[in-house]
């Protein structure tokens, strides 16, 4: 038996930084649990991170990772499959197509596609291969849909892109304004040092602002439902009454900062009544907000996409700086505007200025010094002074033919951009599709003309940095895959080949090692905001995470920014933006009278490239939905589970519908992650439908080109789709991702059509397809038959008048796969004998009866709530019957009995609602 090995590492799953200690013996992942030394999380993991070590299993990757490089037979759009080629076949064709398209189109007819889940190594080499050896500026990344907003807001304010505050800071606030977060699902480990922190505090105040009452909003002292896109307003109307209430610190303010007076008669204009009219609030809960902040000795604000995926993010980032810079509420222990960053190292690709306008350590691309100074360390003439494309940009410049060959890295543009029409449209356009990719299975992939494989979160080493400044060290626990390579080796391999053919007397790529990279790009910092001079990949694996600056002499880092006053801007002041509320980019009408937005789920993680191969990750939310207020379902007729179109200017996508109580009216909600390898159909006009945000506008703010996902204008209307189709059954481990892949074409045959996983020790698919007629025998003969359903020992039922069947597979006295075709309302307790390997003998004939009647005395556990310990509504409302106190001793309860909540703690949340609405019921009864 092989010796357990221990590897220190990081979560690569949100902005947190969690330390995980990735358990393996060598050859495979055997465990996954927090690192109880790092002090981003001292050992808590959430769902996603507690569960890393399923991502990483030989029979998921052997079916969902890409293991050697592939192109296409035939290189042109007119299709041709991919075939298996080595490395330097590869990288040899790959640098001849840049080097003869640079030649006849210039260097800013490529561009590059790249992620804030990369490693800054990674990050860094990319960077300089564009505006180093290409010379052109044309890279950008996924944290384009994600933190540009809060880079820019704090860069007009502050003067650099820092958050000033530390995750300490939660402890120490005595008031927490959360706005555009729900903390609880997007970042679950800072959200359970928050309810630590309450606990030990009593006196802390917790306000939330967020259209929907999310279970963050649920728990806070004070909610803003603020209606969507109006944070600008209610900032600055916060700010009017912390001036009429002389609730400012007008000493901080003349000595540190700039700009106030215009700011001041800007604001004059947000009274009490005018801001609680446009947000949709009450006007007595905005004053208590603004007092509650302003009188406050230490306010800390905890924001993230709600604020950053929107046209007028870099305005709503500004406002809220300018909150804090008038309140003094910057610069000292437990204050502060805090940007929770969404990736594991976003903060890490602006370090080294992977982005279309920076440069290597925060600076501007646009600043003729800042591009001398790099193109000195890098020993290169000049780096080009035109801007790159940013993302919106990049591709419609490549729909355009403006860019011919798009290199596309660890990020999947055709299920996270917005405007999915635009998307597929540029990568069917361009003349070379790259994909770099640790999974073969994403829908990029589809396009892609060269296919390269990248190692993985357990397998890569180098530093990633969280969303409070601190770079961790990471080592890899296994060897690279297959054939596959770290990201930045491919680049680099294939930038030695350029050289090569360009005649480069030398390379810019002379790096053995991570640390050589990362060695440079410490040396760029010097004297800059982030400086890291002072630290080394020693001392980060000797003396664990350290935040930036970091300077050379000094003893540790920087918890805390600008504590003396002192802003990094030309005079050292801070800067108040004079921001201006501007109604959202696209109003409802009559034609699209409902506020669409998109968001996490709790237990996925962007496209689910990674998340979607754990099966119990989707016990929580199980399938693709819209969520509504009920009273918008009651008023067109739409019952739960109900098929409903909802439909953009842009495109369509069908979808269940949901009731949900956190949004009101005109509200409507769809989880970010719902891509087409998960909720297709045929689309209108034949043109397929793919997800989400097929959905999602494309506007851009004007300062951080970050696209408006968080915001459209959509209608809902109820879909005719009287047939159905469900099948569902387990699968061997080896074949799982195998058959979903192989559904997916199946698809587009149907209305509407949604393939997931489920179950635990076990793993199952699940199918599930509408429309407006029977399909032919033979279409669902063909996916039955994929799930075994097939031969004389499986149980037939066909009602070929009012066209329904059913398929029943037993194996061993137990379901194994079933197939409901027309009347599909038995699901509810096949399915749970199917998990829960009940024997079916004593059902006889009702196996095959075509009513939904289930077995007598079956009870129905409902939705899982907590994934850790597979605890279902059912049984925790059945716990709690028999209880009596107040809520915290029925969480006690629930906790002691179930077990729920006791490991991740993701839950805790939801059991408190479940509690509260528990309670309010039998009082109701009594």
């Amino acid at each position: 038996m092989s010796e357990l090995r221990q590897t220190r590492a990081t979560c690569c799953y949100c902005g947190v930084g969690c330390g995980v200690i990735i358990e393996s013996d060598g050859r495979q992942v055997l465990g996954v649990k927090g690192d109880p030394d790092h002090p981003a999380n001292f050992g808590r993991l959430c769902t996603k991170g507690s569960t890393l070590h399923l991502t990483a299993s030989p029979v998921l990757q052997q079916q969902a990772r890409a293991l050697y490089p592939e192109m296409r037979a035939e290189r042109n759009k007119g299709g041709g499959a991919r075939e298996r080629v080595t490395w330097d076949a590869s990288l040899d064709y790959m640098a001849q197509k840049f080097a003869d398209t640079i030649a006849r189109h210039g260097p800013d007819s490529v561009g590059f596609y790249i992620s804030g889940q990369l490693l800054t190594e990674d990050y860094y080499v990319f960077n300089k291969l564009a505006k180093g050896l290409i010379g052109t500026n044309n890279v950008d990344t996924n944290s384009r849909l994600c933190m540009s907003s809060a880079v820019a807001g704090y860069k007009q304010t502050l003067g650099a892109d820092a958050p000033p505050a530390c995750y300490e800071d939660i402890e120490l606030a005595e008031v927490v304004f959360i706005v555009g977060s729900n903390t609880a699902y997007a970042h679950p480990i800072l959200y359970r040092r928050l309810e630590a922190a309450r606990r030990a505090n009593p006196q802390m105040k917790v306000i939330v602002a967020d259209p929907r009452k999310t279970d963050t909003a649920r728990e806070a002292d004070l909610f803003l439902p603020i209606l969507p896109g109006t944070d600008v307003a209610l900032f600055n109307g916060m700010l009017h009454i912390c001036l009429w209430e002389e609730l400012i610190d007008t000493v901080y303010i003349e000595a540190h900062t700039e700009g106030f007076a215009e700011l001041r008669k800007t604001v004059r204009d947000y009274t009490p009544a005018h801001v609680a009219e446009i947000c949709g609030i009450r006007e007595q809960d905005l004053v208590a907000a603004a007092r509650l902040f302003g009188q406050s000795k230490a306010s800390l604000s905890l924001y993230c996409q709600g604020l950053n995926q929107s046209a007028s993010g870099t305005m709503k980032n500004a406002a809220l700086i300018n909150l804090h810079l008038a309140t003094a509420q910057i610069g000292k222990s437990g204050a502060g505007p805090f940007s929770l960053t969404g990736q594991p190292n976003a903060m890490g690709g602006r370090e080294v200025g992977g982005m279309a306008n920076l440069l290597s350590a925060h600076r501007d691309l646009a600043n003729a010094d800042h591009r001398a100074e790099v193109a000195t360390l890098w020993g290169i003439e000049d780096v080009p002074g035109k801007p790159g494309k940013t993302a919106v940009e990049m591709f419609e410049a490549v729909r355009t033919g403006e860019i011919k060959i798009l290199w596309i890295a660890c990020t999947n543009p055709a299920q996270s951009m917005p405007d999915q029409k635009l998307i597929r449209e540029a990568l069917k356009k361009a003349e070379l599709v790259i994909v770099q990719d640790a999974y073969k299975t994403i829908a990029s992939a589809d396009y892609a003309d060269v296919l390269l494989p990248a190692t993985s979160w357990s397998e890569k080493e180098g530093t990633v940095t969280n969303s409070e400044r601190r770079i961790t060290r990471i080592k890899a626990a296994l060897d690279k895959p297959g054939e596959a390579l770290h990201d930045w080796e491919i680049v680099i391999r294939f930038a030695r080949k350029l050289e090569a053919l360009l005649d480069r007397p030398r390379t810019l790529f002379p790096y053995a090692t991570t640390e050589e990279i990362w060695n440079e790009h410490r040396e760029s910092t010097r004297g800059r905001d982030l400086d890291i001079t002072g630290l080394s990949y020693r001392i980060l694996e000797e003396q664990g995470p350290q935040q930036w600056p970091y300077p050379q002499g000094a003893a540790g880092g920087k918890k805390r920014l600008y504590e003396d006053g002192v802003f990094p801007t030309s005079n050292g002041r801070a800067k108040f933006v004079n921001t201006a509320y501007q109604p959202v980019a696209e109003p409802v009408d009559a034609r699209y009278p409902f506020r669409l937005s998109t968001g996490r789920l709790r237990d996925q993680w962007h496209g689910m490239s990674r998340t979607g191969t754990v099966a119990q990750l989707f016990a929580h939310q199980s399938e693709p939905a819209v969520v509504m207020a009920a009273q918008d379902m009651e008023r067109r007729f739409i019952k739960e589970g109900d098929l409903v179109h909802v439909t953009s200017r842009r495109g369509s996508q069908i979808l269940p519908a949901a009731a949900g109580d956190d949004m009101r009216p005109g509200q409507a909600f769809i989880g970010m992650h719902w891509g087409e390898e998960y909720v297709s159909g045929r689309g209108r006009e034949g043109e397929g439908s793919h997800g989400v945000n097929a959905l999602t506008l494309p506007a851009i703010d004007p300062y951080s080109k970050q696209p408006e996902l968080k915001h459209a204008a959509a209608k809902i209307l109820k879909a005719e789709l009287p047939w159905r189709f469900l099948v569902f059954g387990w699968v061997e481990p080896s074949a799982v991702l195998a058959l979903q892949a192989s559904l997916r074409p199946y698809m587009r045959h149907f209305a509407y059509a949604s393939c997931t996983l489920f179950g635990r020790e076990q793993v199952g698919v699940l199918f599930r397809a509408a429309d407006d007629y029977a399909a032919a025998p033979q279409l669902l003969a063909e996916i039955e038959a994929k799930f075994h359903l097939v031969g004389a020992e499986v149980l037939r039922y066909d009602d070929k008048k009012r066209g329904n069947a059913r398929r029943i597979l037993v194996k061993d006295g137990k379901l194994a796969a079933v197939a409901l075709a027309g009347d599909t309302s038995a699901e509810h307790w096949l399915k749970q004998y199917l998990e829960e390997g009940q024997a079916v003998a004593a059902l006889g004939r009702l196996l095959l009866m075509p009513s939904s009647q289930a077995p007598q005395g079956f009870k129905s556990r409902g939705k899982i709530v907590c994934n850790c310990f597979n605890v279902s509504e059912g049984e925790i409302g059945d716990t709690l019957a028999g209880m009596a106190g107040d809520g915290d001793a029925c969480l006690a309860g629930l906790q002691d009995k179930l077990k729920c909540g006791t490991n991740c703690g993701s839950c805790v949340p939801e059991l408190k609602k479940i509690i509260f609405a528990q309670k309010i019921s039998i009082k109701a009864a009594a």
